[in-house]
C-alpha cells in the first residue's frame, strides 16, 4: 500500500466511524433499526447522513410538533 492510500485511509476511517456511531445513537434514541443505521454509516460519507435527516429526523420532527 502506497503511501497516498494509507493517508486517505488515516482520514477517512475516523470519519466513517464518528458518522456510523452518531447514526447508531440517535437511531436507537428514536426506535429506528439502530444496527442498521450504524452499519449503513460506515459504508460510505455523507449518504448515510443525508438518507437518516430525510427519512427519520424530519419524519420525527412533525410528528413532535402536533
Amino acid at each position: 500500500m502506497d503511501s497516498e492510500k494509507l493517508l486517505a485511509l488515516i482520514f477517512i476511517s475516523p470519519i466513517l466511524l464518528a458518522q456510523s456511531i452518531l447514526l447508531f445513537i440517535d437511531a436507537k434514541k428514536k426506535g429506528a433499526y439502530a444496527w442498521f443505521w450504524g452499519l449503513l454509516g460506515l459504508i460510505q460519507f455523507p449518504c448515510p447522513s443525508i438518507f437518516y435527516y430525510f427519512i427519520i429526523i424530519r419524519p420525527y420532527r412533525k410528528k413532535i410538533k402536533f
